[in-house]
């Protein structure tokens, strides 16, 4: 099993024992559910590993699993393997922690694999379902979908012609990627526009960088953290090297739109910034234990003055970065609250290459702040106006320091103010 941080970026309330009987019994039996579901509805409490009431409740599902099999306008739409997994969301859906705890296929688990490697084929571009609504989380750098003008916050209404109402952010993701070289259409409408627009996407491999940085005037390096991926602490400590030897007398860490990753890598991050044995986050598990992961080496920057970035897209360890960075008085938190996704996915291997990834522990900052459903505030408020973009490090080094100065991210120049006055002082 494998613990991860994801944000990264989905009803029946049904018990967890649903999954693995359902599995087994639609591979073994799924062309003759009706006959299926009368023998289960008729099975006895002895069957069941639940308690007495929640099995005779679940025979409810049954009736409208034969029901709907059997009487359906389109048959062909009832596919059984597609209504399980629609079944299987449903019940992850209904424990509230939405676009992190999921169900991923087989297909889905491959490309989750891939995101996390840093490598795959498609658009280059994180997506994520909120509040029912499809959107991009954020475009990545240099990536066809940057090239193409998709911009974080958009909604993705259509792909390829067809609505995205009800889809998970697993389905979203694999309707979007597919193989270099071929095309996706996706109906797009840009945050605060009215109007929709047609976007023809060729798709292509997309190496992810976790890290991107360049030097600003006054020597502040500007790092981007896109995720936590494999070797994300690696990179960053190769980047701050080198913006040190460049002469780098602060950093701007910025982690807007930055979806999560893993656990080791994120306390790799934190371990550049914070002492060696420092608290980086407590995991609380659903007996109410708790358990501090700690720095476990001396990271390069614990000097360096330092202002962090956050959004309402920053998400899972992301957001225990900045959270713990903010308890320990190493650095100033600008931007928006974050978006709280405050659990510990543990990956359960299922079926046939089909993955689990079920919050098993929650989180919470040094200090004991729950983060979950909460997110992280900043300790300087600061709202992108509609519409505006935030600079990527690319961008603002091509700017000068007047020009820069009348850029529309008010964000990144006010973390820029705080740390003129960190250096004078």
């Amino acid at each position: 099993m494998q613990k991860s941080f994801l944000g990264d970026f989905l009803g029946f309330k049904l018990p967890f024992w649903f999954v693995f009987p359902l599995l087994f019994l639609t591979l073994m039996f799924g062309s003759v559910g009706g006959f299926l579901s009368a023998q289960i509805i008729g099975a006895t409490p002895a069957d069941c590993p639940e308690e007495s009431a929640v099995c005779q409740q679940f025979s409810l599902f049954w009736e409208a699993w034969d029901l709907t099999r059997k009487e359906f306008v389109d048959a062909e739409a009832t596919d059984p393997q597609l209504m399980i997994e629609g079944a299987i969301n449903g019940m992850l859906n209904s424990l509230g922690d939405e676009g992190h705890t999921r169900f991923l296929s087989a297909k889905a688990a491959k490309q989750w694999k891939e995101s996390l490697s840093g490598e795959f084929e498609g658009i280059g571009a994180y997506v994520s379902v909120r509040d029912g609504r499809t959107i991009i989380t954020a475009p990545m750098e240099g990536s066809p979908a940057e090239k193409a003008g998709l911009r974080a916050g958009d909604l993705i209404l259509k792909v390829d012609g067809k609505s995205t109402d009800g889809w998970t952010v697993d389905e979203l993701a694999s309707r979007v990627r597919g193989p270099k070289g071929t095309t996706v259409n996706l109906t797009i409408l840009h945050l605060g526009e009215e109007k929709m627009l047609e976007v023809r996407i060729t798709r292509a491999k997309v190496e992810v960088p976790n890290v991107t940085w360049r030097m600003l005037p006054n020597q502040v390096a500007f790092v981007k953290l896109n995720s936590f991926g494999q070797r994300a602490a690696e990179d960053l400590e190769n980047a701050l090297k080198t913006a040190k030897s460049q002469g780098a007398k602060a950093l701007l860490l910025d982690l807007r739109d930055n979806p999560g990753g893993l656990v080791q890598e994120a306390l790799g991050v934190a371990g550049q910034f914070l002492p060696e044995g420092t608290t980086v986050f407590l995991e609380q598990d659903r007996k109410g234990t708790r358990e501090a992961s700690k720095t476990n080496r001396e990271g390069v920057a614990l000097k360096l003055p330092m202002v962090v970035l956050v959004n309402l897209n920053t998400a899972s360890a992301a957001e225990i970065l900045s959270g713990a960075l903010q308890d320990e008085g190493r650095a100033n938190v600008v931007g928006v609250t974050t978006i709280g996704t405050g659990t510990v996915l543990t990956t359960y291997a299922l079926k046939d290459g089909a993955q689990l990834l079920l919050g098993t522990t929650q989180w919470l900052t040094p200090k004991g702040r729950l983060i979950r459903k909460q997110g992280i505030t900043p300790d300087v408020e600061v709202a992108l106006p509609l519409g505006v973009q935030a600079l990527s490090p690319a961008e603002a080094s091509k700017l000068s320091a007047e020009d820069l100065k009348q850029s529309k991210d008010e964000q990144l120049l006010k973390a820029l103010s705080l740390l003129e006055k960190a250096a004078k002082h």
